[in-house]
């Protein structure tokens, strides 16, 4: 069994990278990162550097131009009019209801997953693959990401493995964890957090006040260690 990994540098995706690794073997891994217009690029040079924490081959590619009217939607990505709110997501649902969030990039995880799906049955072919996504339950919460919760991996999933004649399927073994407990999880197998990068500007420090910088630190101080990036306010 081979495993290809979506990995953005963040602490989901990299957590995800160790439980391919763990299960598997550094040589049956690969890693692929995408760059689809986001603002910064820091979470790419991260996704390399974990890549070499491993010793697995990795994959970047610039989908941008497929994302070029993105910005009409998604505050995240360039040419975006919108602000990125300084705002948890469990506040963000509190102001505005369940549903979409601002931080949602159109159709991402289907588009990405199906890249993936594509690279894997290329670089792997006839063999067996798992490509793994760092989806988790605080993201699906409130439909704030609908492209994250059990029923869309489960749909993709059908999808992909009919279209690789079997083949391939969706590995998501964060689907049900909260942050928390994906942290948890992370730790259990000595992921390098200091490697990642999570927050959604793109500065020196991490701003500590977006929605993932704020899930992120609530995370670590769950499980009692202190996170070991740095944030603007240290």
């Amino acid at each position: 069994m081979k495993a290809l990994v979506l990995n953005s540098g963040g602490v989901d995706s990299t957590t995800c990278v160790a439980v391919a690794v763990n299960k598997y073997g550094k040589d049956n891994v690969i890693t692929a990162s995408l760059y689809y217009g986001q603002k910064h690029d820091k979470e790419l040079q991260c996704a390399k550097k974990i890549a070499e924490y491993y010793g697995v081959r990795h994959i970047e590619e610039d989908i941008s131009n497929v994302m070029k009217y993105a910005g009409e939607v998604c505050s995240l990505v360039k040419g975006s009019k919108e602000e990125i709110l300084d705002m948890s997501y469990a506040d963000q649902i509190k102001q505005n209801g369940e549903g979409r969030v601002g931080t949602y990039v159109p159709f991402r995880n289907g588009l990405l997953l199906s890249i993936a799906t594509a690279f894997a049955d290329s670089l792997f072919p006839g063999e067996e693959v798992e490509v793994f996504y760092g989806a988790h339950a605080d993201d699906a919460a409130g439909e704030a990401y609908a492209d994250c919760s059990p029923e869309f991996a489960e749909a993709m999933d059908t999808a992909i493995n009919i279209g690789t004649y079997g083949k391939i399927h969706i590995n998501r073994p964060l689907i049900h964890m909260n942050k928390s407990e994906v942290v948890k999880t992370g730790l259990s197998l000595n992921v390098p957090y200091e490697l990642t990068w999570s927050c959604y500007h793109g500065g020196e420090k991490a701003c500590g006040k977006c929605g993932t910088c704020i899930d992120r630190k609530n995370a670590f101080e769950v499980n009692g260690v202190e996170d070991p990036i740095k944030y603007e306010e240290d």
